[in-house]
């Protein structure tokens, strides 16, 4: 089965996975439909939960394709028996029967007409709503490396434009399947019971003409794949440079016009793409319709023909009774030839959102995982046994971003990880709440390894507070309760507290109701810290990971959410990655990491007095700093102290 992700270009594929940096490589990877086993009786699956409105939906069409060739038949019985009848002179009374009773026939199809494309179309969105939930639960059980090397508007492009390519497909076609089939089979009884000798006639070109069908749908499949692409694309592009932070960055650099130019060239490729799809199979459709259209002429012809070599049984009524139901065969034939086609284009696109269904999460509770049990006396304890780690898309010659790294925090210890960029401190982070899995070692939490936890019941245990911290475009209030969804207010306003941010928060016009902005663009950086702090304090965890959290704020804002964070701190497991040595001078324990390695270990005095990497870096800081130290905080001054 293949397993193509998209996101960073791939350029080696690896165990189904596709890693690396080419581009070219990337995008005709994606133009090919991935091969998916059983893609059909999946794609009939799915309709599996509406067996009984498909059932009335059949019966409904049989009822209506049966009526459809009643009307012909009527035709030329009007014909034959009322306008024209033995006699020669109208029979009006049994005129009037015949024109009443193809009216009652006109309007029960018309009726039966509407409740099947409610049924339809009803069937038809349910199912397309249900893979679009589907599609969208399954990411959400995707490892977050997947997310880390797809664009975010690739996957958007899967969820809106894929699922929703094929609705027409999932509303129209066992309607439009088997009604026009059991229209075309029964006209062409019909054509039989009128004239053996015309319906040869017209019949005769039928198996060239489905030939030129399957070449044409398998033209269409494949533009359909490449569209479905640059809608991605397109999609990933709008998505980065629509957002606040790819808006602010294109105008900091005057690159408006190259973002422009760069949406447009990729929307002249698109435009490209969709007239060719809408026109490919325009030059068949067109000859199928000469076709079928020129049959009644020849039929005229024909039957010309044949009275005038002698043959019997060919009446006015008979050729205008044929000719009507011929004519009805066009819209059916061309109908199931169209669905066909639409099967096979859609096809593509059902393979795309099947190829995502498919992936495997590459993190995910074994078989027997336990919950942490909740009065446990280790809870909070944390410990790395020999951890190694790469990230999956690492090359075999890369060095380990973690390796061999052992240590174990206590409950309710302060530990603080610092060394220069890349030395692999925020990875120690992933791998406490299995974010990722380490690649040889393991990782214990409250002394089990966490391979053996639930994942639902180990993060809920553990509470972070990043760098880039991100709000929802959302109230405070709404955004404060994404940790706790039934917070009252008053527990609300106690963790914003704590926070250190509820009187920030009163000063606004509409407090807690202020919306606060795409990813929190309406607040200063120190602001949106304290509220992310106020949201971890509601969750009220046991294990409090720190990843930066003060890094990117000036001195007055890092002193400020400094303090919310010792608050935070207090009586809890604390794991805080810093750059800042000022504001872990205080911790328990430090862990010095450089190169994927714990060079040392201590308290900030002992690290001081060991003169190694910790005292150099400590040095190299504060001689950045006329007053030495960025100052810390209470806390970790007291800390310090002690």
């Amino acid at each position: 089965m293949s397993h193509i992700t998209p996101g960073r270009p791939p350029a080696v594929v690896r165990g189904g996975r596709i890693s690396g940096g080419d581009v070219a490589l990337q995008k005709k990877l994606n133009a090919e439909a991935p091969k998916i086993p059983h893609l059909f009786r999946r794609i009939a699956e799915l309709f599996t939960p509406h067996r009984g409105a498909l059932m009335l939906t059949v019966v409904l069409v049989l009822v209506g394709a049966a009526l459809s060739v009643a009307p012909p038949l009527l035709t030329q019985r009007t014909f034959d028996d009322g306008l024209f009848p033995p006699g020669g002179h109208p029979d009006i009374a049994r005129l009037a029967e015949l024109v009443g009773l193809m009216i009652a026939v006109y309007i029960v199809s018309v009726l039966l007409g509407v409740w099947q494309t409610y049924l339809t179309s009803t069937v038809g969105n349910s199912v397309m709503g249900a893979l679009r939930v589907r599609l969208f639960s399954h990411l959400q059980s995707m490892e977050l490396s997947f997310f880390t090397r797809t664009k975010t508007g690739v996957i958007q492009s899967r969820l809106q434009n894929d699922v929703g390519g094929v609705a027409s497909v999932l509303s129209n076609t066992v309607s439009g399947v088997v009604g026009n089939i059991v229209t075309v089979m029964a006209a062409f009884v019909a054509m039989l019971a009128l004239n053996a000798q015309l319906t040869l006639i017209a019949v005769v070109l039928m198996p060239f003409l489905v030939i030129a069908q399957r070449r044409v749908g398998q033209v269409r499949a494949r533009i359909a794949t490449k569209t479905q692409e640059s809608l991605s694309d397109m999609t990933a592009i709008t998505q980065e440079s629509l957002s606040v932070s790819g808006i602010l960055l294109s105008k900091s650099f005057n690159r408006q016009p190259d973002e422009i130019e760069k949406y447009s060239a990729e929307n002249r490729n698109l435009v490209k793409l969709q007239v060719r799809q809408a026109m490919s199979g325009q030059y068949f459709f067109a000859l199928v319709s000469i076709f079928l259209s020129s049959i009644p002429a020849i039929v005229y012809l024909v039957s010309g023909w044949l009275l005038s070599g002698g043959v019997h049984g060919i009446t006015a009524g008979t050729i205008v009774a044929f000719t009507t139901v011929q004519a009805r065969l066009l819209f059916p034939l061309m109908a199931i030839m169209r669905v066909a086609l639409d099967l096979q284009t859609s096809g593509a696109l059902f393979a795309r959102i099947f190829e995502y269904l498919d992936l495997r999460p590459a993190i995910a509770d074994a078989p027997g995982a336990v919950p942490l049990p909740a009065a446990s006396p280790r809870l909070g304890e944390i410990e790395f046994d020999g951890v190694t780690f790469r990230y999956p898309d690492a090359r075999g010659e890369d060095r380990a971003t973690l390796e061999d790294v052992s240590f174990r925090v206590e409950p309710g210890q302060y530990a603080a990880f610092v060394g220069p960029s890349g030395a692999g401190k925020t990875t120690v982070s992933y791998l406490i709440p299995r974010f990722y899995e380490a690649s040889a070692g393991a990782v214990r939490f409250a002394g089990r390894d966490v391979r053996e936890l639930e994942r639902e019941s180990l993060v809920g245990h553990i509470g972070i507070v990043s760098q880039e911290t991100y709000l929802f475009h959302a109230t405070i209030a709404e955004n404060l309760r994404y940790a706790k969804a039934g917070a009252t207010q008053d527990e609300l306003e106690a963790a914003a507290r704590a926070a250190n941010i509820h009187e920030t928060i009163m000063s606004f016009p509409d407090g807690y109701d202020t919306v606060v902005g795409e990813r929190g663009y309406r607040l200063s950086g120190g602001e949106k810290q304290r509220i992310a702090i106020a949201r971890v304090l509601l969750k009220d965890p046991e294990v409090l990971v720190l990843d930066e959290a003060t890094s990117s704020l000036d001195t007055i804002s890092e002193r400020v959410v400094q303090k919310a964070l010792d608050t935070a701190a207090h009586g809890r497991t604390t794991i805080a990655i810093a750059h800042r040595l000022s504001t872990v001078v205080g911790a328990d324990v430090i862990y010095v990491v450089d190169h994927g390695r714990i060079v040392e270990h201590g308290t900030h005095a002992e690290l001081l007095a060991a003169g190694g990497a910790y005292a150099r870096l400590y040095l190299e800081q504060a001689g950045a700093s006329p007053n030495g130290s960025r100052g810390g905080s209470a806390g970790a001054a007291a800390r310090a102290e002690a």
